[in-house]
Formats: C-alpha cells, sequence, structure tokens
C-alpha cells in the first residue's frame, strides 16, 4: 500500500494529544527518523542522544498500537543520506507522496530547513503547529521586537492575566505577582536531610548506545545502561505527579540553593521536567493546573511562593525565552556585546578542577547530563561571563551537555542571561558574582582549594580577582547601567595600587585558565 500524504515528527514533537491523531488515516505515513545531522550538528551528551532515540522509538510505537502508519527509520537505515532534505525526497519517490506536511520546529535552523522544501519538492509542502506553547506563534511578534530589551516580569503578568493562573479577579493571589525575594534561601544542615531521592527510570539504552558508537557519533559525558529520564507521556506524568507530591513543597525557597552534602544533590527539589516538556511529551498548562491543584488542596503544606516560583518558569520564563529567540533569530546567534575572546577551559569537558564550585557543577553535568538554573547561570555561566569565554564555545558546550538542550532555550538563557552578550535584550544587568555569592548559597567553598575569602594570592578564589577585572574591563560599558552602580562606585573608590593588585592577579589567572 502506497501512501498519499507524509508527515514528519521531529525528536522534540512528541505529543500524543497532537490533533494529527485525532483519527487514523490509512493514507497518511508518519516519519520519525534518527538523523546523522541532528546528532552530529552539535557534540551531545552521550545520555542526551539515548533519551531522544528511546523516547522516538517508545512514540513510533505508541502511534503504531493506535493504527497509525508510521515510518521509523534508525541511524543504520538513515545514514546513506547527508541531511534531512535528501532523506523526506527520497521517501517521497518510494512512498508516491502527494504532499509532505511537518509541524512547526522550535529551532530556526530546522525551519529554514524544511520551509526550504517546498522549492525542492514537486508538491505541496504544509506547515502545521506545534500545538504545544501557550502564547500562539503569531503573537509573539506583538510582544517581541528584534534587538529590544524586553521586561520577563512585564511578559510574566500579561501572561498571568491572561490564562487566569493565581489570580482573584483582576488581582494577583497574595497581592504580589512574585516571590523571588521569598525563594533564595540556602540549605542549613538540619535540611539536607529532608532533600528527596528523585524519581528516575530505568529504560534500557544499549541498543541505541550501540547504534551510536557503530555509527562514531562524537558524544561527551558518561554513558549509562538505563535512560533515566522519562521517554514517554505515562513516565512524563508519573514524574509530574512526583514533583507535585514530593518536591513541590519546598522547591520555591530552594530553587536557588546548592549542595554538595546529600546524595540527591544532582536532583534537590527540582522537577526535571524540562526533557518531557521539550520534547512535548507533557503540555505547559497541564503541567501549571497539576501544580496549582496540588497547592490548593494542600491545607497550606503548600505555600503560595513555593508554587509561585514553580509556575513562573513554566508560564513566564520558557515561553518568554521562545519569544526572545524568534524576535532575535538569526543575528542573535552572533552577539557578543563584550567582545569576549577567550577560548573555553579544558576542564568544561572533564570537571579536573581545583575550583570546588565548579568541578561540582561540571562533574554532575557529564554524569547527569542535567544542572539546574543556578548551577548554570551561576557557576558555570558566571565563571564563562567573568574569564571573558568565546560565546560561540560556551553555546555549544551548554547545547551539548545537558538533557534539555535545544537551541530555542539554549540560546536566549546563554548569550542573554548568562554571557549578557546581547547588551541586555534580556537581563537588565550581567549577571557577575564574586565567590561571595556561591558562598552564601551553597557549600561549595568548604573544603574547596581555595579560599573565598581572598582577592589575591596563590590561594584566593579565582572569581575574586576576576570579577573585579570584569568591572574594569567593562567600565564603559556598564557605568550607565543603574542596576551596576554599586559595584561601579565600590571600584571607583578602590586604592589604584590595590585595583593594580587584583587586575595582575586576575590577568594571571586568565592567562592560565586551564589550571585553574
Amino acid at each position: 500500500m502506497k501512501a498519499t500524504h507524509l508527515k514528519l515528527i521531529l525528536g522534540d514533537q512528541l505529543n500524543p494529544m497532537h490533533s494529527w491523531f485525532e483519527h487514523i488515516d490509512s493514507d497518511v505515513v508518519y516519519i520519525i527518523a534518527e538523523l546523522h545531522q541532528e546528532a552530529n550538528y552539535s557534540k551531545h551528551h552521550i545520555q542526551k542522544i539515548t533519551a531522544f532515540f528511546s523516547a522516538m522509538h517508545d512514540f513510533a510505537m505508541h502511534l503504531e498500537s493506535k493504527g497509525h502508519r508510521v515510518c521509523y527509520l534508525t541511524l543504520d537505515d538513515t545514514q546513506k543520506y547527508k541531511d534531512l532534505t535528501e532523506l523526506i525526497a527520497a521517501l517521497s519517490v518510494s512512498y508516491a507522496s502527494e504532499s509532505f506536511t511537518f509541524q512547526r520546529p522550535d529551532e530556526y535552523r530546522l525551519r529554514i530547513q524544511l520551509t526550504a522544501m517546498s522549492k525542492l519538492l514537486n508538491f505541496p509542502v504544509y506547515e502545521v503547529e506545534s500545538e504545544h506553547f501557550l502564547l500562539p506563534f503569531d503573537e509573539l511578534r506583538n510582544h517581541f521586537q528584534a534587538a529590544t530589551h524586553v521586561r520577563m516580569e512585564n511578559f510574566y503578568r500579561f501572561m498571568r492575566k491572561r490564562f487566569c493562573i493565581l489570580m482573584k479577579g483582576s488581582k494577583s493571589e497574595g497581592d504580589a505577582w512574585n516571590f523571588d525575594a521569598n525563594n533564595r534561601q540556602s540549605f542549613k544542615k538540619s535540611d539536607l536531610k529532608f532533600i528527596p531521592k528523585p524519581l528516575i527510570f530505568e529504560n534500557p539504552s544499549n541498543d541505541y548506545l550501540q547504534r551510536i558508537k557503530n555509527h562514531n557519533i562524537k558524544t561527551i559525558g558518561h554513558e549509562s545502561v538505563n535512560t533515566s529520564y522519562p521517554i514517554n507521556r505515562q513516565q512524563s506524568l508519573l514524574l509530574l505527579n512526583y514533583f507535585c507530591e514530593k518536591q513541590l513543597a519546598n522547591f520555591g525557597s530552594f530553587q536557588d540553593a546548592m549542595t554538595v552534602a546529600s546524595p540527591y544533590a544532582w536532583s534537590l527539589y527540582h522537577s526535571r521536567l524540562s526533557f518531557a516538556l521539550n520534547c512535548k511529551m507533557l503540555n505547559p498548562m497541564e503541567v501549571i493546573q497539576a501544580a496549582t491543584v496540588e497547592y490548593e488542596h494542600s491545607d497550606g503544606k503548600i505555600t503560595l511562593p513555593q508554587v509561585e516560583g514553580f509556575i513562573r518558569q513554566i508560564l513566564g520564563w520558557r515561553e518568554y525565552v521562545r519569544g526572545m529567540y524568534w524576535a532575535n533569530m538569526p543575528n542573535y546567534a552572533h552577539e557578543n556585546f563584550l567582545q569576549a575572546k577567550r577560548n573555553l577551559p579544558d576542564f568544561f569537558w572533564n570537571g579536573n578542577t581545583k575550583m570546588r564550585c565548579l568541578k561540582s557543577a561540571i562533574t554532575q553535568s557529564l554524569e547527569h547530563a542535567y544542572a539546574h538554573h543556578i548551577q548554570r547561570l551561576m557557576i558555570t555561566g558566571n565563571f564563562a561571563l567573568l574569564a571573558g569565554i568565546i560565546p560561540s564555545q560556551v553555546d555549544e558546550w551548554y547545547l551539548g551537555i545537558y538533557i534539555d538542550a535545544i537551541e530555542w532555550v539554549e540560546l536566549p538563557n546563554t548569550r542573554g542571561m548568562a554571557l549578557f552578550a546581547d547588551g541586555g535584550w534580556i537581563a537588565t544587568k550581567p549577571y557577575a558574582a564574586s565567590g561571595n555569592y556561591v558562598n552564601k548559597m551553597s557549600d561549595y567553598c568548604n573544603g574547596c582549594h581555595y579560599n573565598v575569602k581572598q582577592k589575591v594570592g596563590e590561594n584566593a578564589c579565582p572569581l575574586n580577582s576576576l570579577y573585579w577585572n570584569f568591572i574594569s574591563q567593562n567600565y564603559e560599558k556598564l557605568a550607565s547601567n543603574h542596576r551596576m552602580s554599586f559595584p561601579i562606585r565600590n571600584w571607583d573608590k578602590m586604592e589604584q595600587a590595590k585595583k593594580n593588585v587584583i587586575q595582575v592577579h586576575a590577568n594571571k589567572l586568565l592567562n592560565n585558565l586551564d589550571n585553574l
């Protein structure tokens, strides 16, 4: 039997609730393919690739079990095609297709590639919605303009009102729009014993591991015989329920906290739902509603600051970075406002550094393909900002190492938040910090080779002199930023002799980043 319509499902479009699947049409064949193009466009964490391949295969089997026709292709099947375009062209011939349809990709490069197929194929090519995000794609232009600062707080308030989330009529519940000031606690020793064991899955990945090795796909990170992240909707719902029941009550308070003193330090109170969300196995509104229902029926055990802190990440930040991405592509990928020009140190790929904060965050990332948002922003990101690392190299690292990293969410977070490479389109100031911040929010400084209290000297925490050097080197670009007025004034007040010592020490560190 030959099909008349081909429909492509990308690895991050595994949404069983999509309207495509409401009815069975024997004239439709769904294409799901492991692609060399996608496995190789960045050097990915091995667990990231196996998780995507596992989820794609599971989704193909799910569709087949419902009676849909599916063409599932492995790396073995697709190796003879140079890219996705060539694969679709070949399949269109073998299936005698009358049309080709794809869901709008979330990545700019893929949308350009798929849209261009209309000129290459001799039959109609259609683009449809992925039916996932809360704000329709065509409305993004109403809220986001290229090369323009858009305040996330304003956008978040708009989304709260539009979808009536945590609202009492026209007013926000609790008479405040966010409780960020309540959500900056660090762990005391007595808190550690209550950190819950994370829910992980044991989805066999040996077949995918072997196939990746057979095709010489270059990867980073530690491999695992099991995929511990959810690979289908059922597992994703289990993880969502586990978060609501076991973690949500303390999420807000400790969402910025870090520790090495718990066997569950890598997961803490974070939901780890980002992979399931970004692959569309979960819908963002059902995640928000699940958290809201748990809060409303908790008899006060879950407070408003806990649930608001979580909802802000989904309803606010996630939708916001998507808007900023599409408003600013393709130029966003080339922004380098601070003219950063140093190479990423080798220890980002192996964790071999004497800086305990970086060693902990990087080692965790290599082991689990995961780190929470403050580890990404204020540990690895802060170091890359202070050291002036080339943004494209930082992009490559973040995009490759994290299980949930897809360019639409990675790029604004890296260039905009972590590196201030866009000059303030997202962040209102560079998120630069000395060792004092790390010491306040974590126990990383305990037992570190370096002394967090010292600014200069062989044992001084590198972040301290690098921070002040960052202020000095970018003084002209930062002086007019009112949010940087405090550190600018402190730098101005500092004696010149002290400044000289700090800068000499910082330059010594910058010339030997691989040895920190």
